[in-house]
């Protein structure tokens, strides 16, 4: 029963609930408790011919009144214990789904979505279970069992020590069983994540697999997981299916043993044939408590195994949190990056080494380089996904994690080269961070982003559905729609990670030139392949292999013909020549956004 010690906390808090739905259930134990007491004094009344006709309607009218109570609080107990159990399922899925959103990303490169969303459906409903009728259970079985256990030794102690031969072993049983579903459950449990994971990322990665004509694979693949799945929900159905034949076993085993020995004391007048019907009336009620802790020890072992994987998640901490009196005012003045050293977490090799960049206020600073330089996790530091635990980032003199991460992520907004869209309008995703902004304030950002002129064509303009992650837009529309989102925070830094990477030449000169016009006197930062999108900028750092190769700006990297210098010469020629193709091909062929 540890399972209701680590729940104890809720249980005090639906005491109240808690307490009236035991309440009824030992209400209804006591009151079942006089029918096969009547019946037996009846079938004695019979035998001797003493009974008269207004005893037995009595009787019967008495047995249909128990019955009667009985429905109505069973009714009762109902609504109290299983609306507790929902409340606690309500309650886990809030404290998870608000632990997952304070988590940084370092957890999520452990975990798999499917996993977590096993959690929030599966194991939640074990522990509904558990707090349900795991509860119920328990009290029915345990009033009704001592109850029935009482009656028999009250109507002939030696007949009960008879009956009750067969219990121990019962006992025994269910202890070892339960250890076996416990382990059997955990693993069943797993197969079932392992299986949402395969399903959540098949779906999501649906155009990829039909781009690559892998479908068939994924549908093997996903075909193994369900039969893993259903392997594990075997092994466990096997415990399920031992345990209640043998309880029906020792069932019979005390109804034969109470049969032939309450027979034998009849026969020497020592036992009433109504005092016998009596006795087996009350062993049939102790069938249920029987099977009960049977069912309770798979109720309890399965949400046992549950709630471990669900405590695992409540008590992860995120890498990254607020300091004891951090600032929750926004920062802003110049930027100063001082990194000695950073890796990732269990990673051998530094993602950066020696990077020292200062950025006046105001100014935009590009980063360039190579695949896998080491820009994505420079932006990523500066809106402190993770901390720098050899050297610092400062705003305004002091480090991020100087001020509260609200206030950090106000001052500096991220727009990501995979961009996150939701299941809403054009409209709703550009305001998600600010909802109240006036429509107006939208439609400027839109334009901003150079997004207005297409979304006006959509059927419903900016009430426009987009589908699941912007599943109606293309590449480049994505990637605008984030940037409108972020522009209409007008943060005082606005980082772009390769957001533009989708879009088109032509689109993206009026997107930089924009921003330039737009976000005088703020910070802006962007990392981009695309030299073109850095050209202009006040600074432009050069990440090679995690450290700094060329720091400077477009003027001085060109004179120094490094890789910078290098790079813009190769991507000019290319643009030139796409531009020739284009235009010897005609003008009906262009480039479309990815």
């Amino acid at each position: 029963m540890r399972l209701f010690r680590e729940l104890g906390w809720f249980f005090w808090q639906e005491r109240r609930a808690y307490g009236l739905g035991a309440l009824f259930l030992v209400v209804i134990a006591c009151i079942n408790l006089l029918p096969p007491y009547w019946v037996g004094r009846t079938v004695d009344a019979i035998r001797s011919g003493t009974v008269t006709p207004a005893e037995l309607a009595r009787t019967s009218l008495a047995i249909l009144a128990v019955a009667g109570v009985s429905y109505a609080l069973r009714y009762g107990w109902r609504l109290y214990l299983f609306g507790s159990a929902y409340r606690l399922g309500m309650l886990l899925r809030n404290r998870l789904f608000a632990r997952f959103v304070r988590l940084t990303p370092a957890f999520y490169q452990r975990e798999q979505v499917g996993d977590l969303l096993a959690h929030v459906t599966n194991d939640v409903e074990a522990l509904e279970a558990a707090a349900g009728e795991g509860v119920m259970t328990l009290v029915d079985a345990v009033s009704m069992g001592g109850l029935v256990v009482g009656m028999l030794f009250w109507l002939d102690g030696r007949l009960a020590l008879v009956a009750l031969l067969p219990m121990p072993a019962i006992a025994v049983l269910t202890k070892r069983l339960g250890d076996a579903m416990h382990e059997r459950f955990e693993r069943a449990q797993g197969a079932f994540s392992a299986l949402s994971a395969r399903v959540q990322e098949g779906i999501g990665g649906l155009r990829v697999l039909r781009a690559l004509g892998q479908t068939d694979r994924e549908v093997e693949a996903f075909r193994r997981a369900a039969e893993a799945a259903a392997r594990e929900n075997v092994e466990v159905a096997k415990i399920d299916a031992l345990y209640y034949p043998v309880i029906f076993f020792f069932v019979g085993l005390s109804y034969f043993l109470t049969v032939a020995v309450g027979a034998l004391f009849i026969v020497q007048g020592t036992l009433t044939l109504g005092t016998l019907t009596s006795f087996t009336m009350y062993l049939g009620h102790l069938i249920w408590p029987m099977l009960a802790f049977g069912y309770l020890f798979n109720i309890m072992e399965r949400g046992s195994a549950s709630y471990d994987r669900i405590r695992r998640l409540l008590t992860a901490e995120p890498a990254v949190a607020d300091r004891p009196g951090a600032d929750p005012r926004p920062p802003r003045g110049p930027i100063a990056i001082r990194i000695r050293r950073f890796a990732y977490p269990n990673a051998a090799v530094p993602a950066l080494e020696a990077v020292f960049v200062d950025l006046p206020e105001g100014a935009t600073l590009g980063v360039v380089g190579p695949v896998g330089a080491g820009k994505s996790t420079l932006l990523r530091l500066l809106v402190r996904e993770y901390d720098v635990e050899d050297g610092e980032i400062a705003i305004g003199g002091r480090p991020l994690s100087a001020f509260t991460l609200s206030a950090l992520r106000t001052a500096v907004v991220y727009v990501p080269q995979e961009p996150i869209l939701f299941s809403a309008t054009v409209r709703e995703n550009i305001a998600f961070a600010r909802p109240e902004a006036p429509f107006e304030a939208i439609v400027r950002a839109a334009r901003l982003a150079e997004l207005h002129d297409d979304i006006v064509r959509f059927p419903e303009g900016y009430e426009t559905p987009i589908g699941e992650r912007g599943v109606t837009l293309s590449g480049g529309q994505r990637q605008r729609l984030a940037l409108a989102r972020a522009l209409l925070l007008d943060p005082e830094v606005l980082v772009i990670d390769d957001g533009l990477s989708a879009v088109d030449g032509r689109t993206e000169a009026r997107i930089l030139a924009n921003l330039r016009a737009e976000r005088r006197g703020r910070t802006t930062i962007i990392a981009a392949h695309r030299l073109s999108a850095v050209e202009a900028a006040d600074r432009i750092l050069v990440l090679i292999d995690g450290r700094v190769a060329e720091l400077g700006d477009h003027a001085s990297l060109m004179a120094a013909g490094g890789w910078y210098a290098r790079t813009y010469r190769r991507q000019k020629q290319w643009a030139a020549m796409r531009e020739t193709l284009k235009q010897a091909e005609g003008p009906s062929v262009g480039r479309r956004e990815a």
